[in-house]
């Protein structure tokens, strides 16, 4: 097979697993309501049918970038979707709550495998000057997921039942398999005379699921506790990986590598400051200006359809012109946005809610592609499955740490109510809060991204 036809299989094969994943979670959103029905799950329950997978994605990424650094990425990535797609056919017999949500936490961690390692391969293949233009083909075909999911799950879910998802992702799993299980001839980094830290990727993991679970939580006393223990461990695992000799995360990275470190603070940043944007904007839309949850659902997928139109063109920009400055653009307009929704109120037009996405969209698919393009091409070939693994963490724990933020606002300002209309001035007034917390969250992201460093001149392999 020619060099180039195996590079073309290989990124349809990252550009498939990087669809599946993204328009599985968003495509089941849709669907929670109907599975909640069936299985008379509490809100709880239901909170954890989603949960469950991030948290365990998050806790194992940065073991199996590093495993995939010492035994073979393409074998980790094989297995991810291999894994991902027995789950995915497991979930279609879902025939209570807790099965559903024990086979979720296995499919997270299939989806680690593949989040691992999908950005590695493509920077190990592709030569630098091409790697901003396929890294924003891999974005787009995330936030293409994201788009589509909510529109393809809900006329499943209503027509062919909630289950026909699962065996929807089981069949584009097999043939992500098909694809990524042909012979190509790639080079993959193969060093089985380092071992695999065990001792730091038990610690990582049992403080992330700690903080991750706390920040759930908060403010409540336990919430607090299991907060300090996650964070306590967190620096624990900083000092033990940086005494010991093969660590799961080389901390010389973040300490010496200056693009590398403030690339992945500014995308946790950003991923912290707007992930619970639509979920604040769905409560805003459908109990204070009254939509049915379809019309909600149309006005909200502004913001990723603009994400998936222009992250290609971006990543092939950042190719071009210093990654930093189109970030530091991106995450501009995001704060911009942000801080315009704290201005928003029950009268305000629907149409200047969705300029407003819009803008968001643009700048996210601005600094997405270029920022990821900036992590990857700022470490040695060696370090690629771990910095694939760093980027997807910070994606993932910043989409948690977005909701726990919200939710905090929420537990202050309303408590544990039932939204009636009475209770729509207090929404308001938590949305608006909550907005106005993003907004300058994102402006220090901001900050970061701005005096990380230039990335041309820097080696990269």
């Amino acid at each position: 097979m020619k060099e180039s036809s195996q590079h073309t299989l290989l990124l349809v094969s990252c550009v498939l697993a990087s669809f599946i994943t993204p328009f599985m979670s968003s495509s089941i959103n849709v669907a929670l309501p109907v599975i909640a029905k069936e299985f008379g799950m509490d809100t709880i329950l239901l909170n954890w049918v989603a949960t469950s997978f991030l948290l365990s994605a998050a806790i194992f990424l940065l073991p199996f970038g590093r495993i995939a650094d010492i035994y073979g990425r393409r074998k980790v990535f094989l297995a991810g979707i291999i894994v991902y797609t027995i789950t995915s056919f497991l979930l279609a017999f879902s025939f209570n709550s807790y099965y559903l949500i024990i086979v979720r936490v296995i499919q997270g961690i299939g989806a680690s495998m593949i989040f691992s390692t999908s950005v590695a391969l493509i920077t190990s293949t592709y030569p630098p000057n091409e790697r901003g233009k396929v890294m924003g083909i891999l974005v787009t075909s995330v936030y293409l997921g994201i788009s589509v999911g909510p529109i393809i799950g809900g006329l499943m879910t209503h027509h062919l039942g909630w289950r026909s998802l699962f065996y929807l992702n089981t069949l584009l799993g097999l043939i992500t398999t098909i694809f990524i299980s042909a012979k190509l001839n790639l080079s993959d980094v193969v060093k089985h005379d380092e071992k695999f830290d065990l001792t730091g990727s038990v610690i990582y993991g049992v403080s992330l699921a700690c903080l991750m679970y706390g920040f759930s939580k908060m403010p409540s006393l336990p919430g607090i506790i299991l907060t300090i223990i996650g964070i306590t461990g967190i620096i624990g695992f900083f000092i033990f990986e940086k005494r010991h000799e093969s660590p799961v995360l080389d901390v010389k990275l973040l300490l010496s590598n200056r693009v590398f470190a403030f690339s992945n603070m500014a995308a946790l940043i950003n991923y912290s400051a707007t992930f619970a944007t639509s979920f604040l904007l769905s409560l805003y839309l459908q109990y204070v200006k009254g939509f049915h949850s379809d019309t909600a659902g149309m006005v909200l997928i502004a913001s990723p359809v603009v994400m998936a139109l222009f992250s290609s063109l971006s990543g092939r920009l950042s190719d071009k012109i210093e990654p930093r400055f189109l970030a530091t653009t991106g995450l501009t307009l995001d704060a911009i946005g942000l801080l315009l929704l704290f201005f928003i109120t029950p009268e305000t037009p629907v149409y200047l809610i969705v300029i407003d996405l819009i803008v968001m969209g643009f700048g996210f698919a601005l600094f997405s592609s270029p920022n990821m393009n900036a992590i990857m091409s700022s470490i040695e070939k060696k370090y690629y499955g771990v910095g694939s693994a760093m980027q997807s963490t910070m994606r993932l724990l910043g989409q948690m740490m977005s909701m726990g933020l919200a939710m905090i606002v929420f537990s202050i300002m309303t408590g544990k109510i039932q939204i009636k209309p009475g209770h729509h001035e207090l929404l308001m007034q938590s949305i608006n809060i909550t907005f106005l917390i993003f907004g300058v969250l994102c402006i220090s992201g901001i900050y970061l991204s701005a005096v990380r460093g230039n990335l041309r001149g820097e080696k990269s392999d």
